[in-house]
């Protein structure tokens, strides 16, 4: 998998669990799913950091996202 792929793909799963997180927090039940979401989006970013040779920085992180959506749409 492309380092820059894998990147947008933990960014965009890690935030689309938040919500699911502050929803289990709020009705007071365990957020097993939601903390899997954010295991997997971890281990995502964490993988395109690894790869990467000499990383991202903060300011590369838009460029790269709306890189891979050209490439793919």
């Amino acid at each position: 998998m492309d380092p820059d792929v894998a990147l947008i793909l933990g960014l965009v799963i890690g935030g689309f669990s938040i919500p699911s997180i502050l929803s289990a927090m709020s009705d007071r039940r365990p957020a097993r799913a939601s903390a899997l979401t954010i295991l997997l989006a971890f281990g995502l970013v964490l993988y395109a950091l690894v790869t990467k040779s000499g990383g991202y920085q903060l300011d590369q992180i838009p460029d790269v996202f709306f890189a891979v959506l050209g490439r793919y749409f």
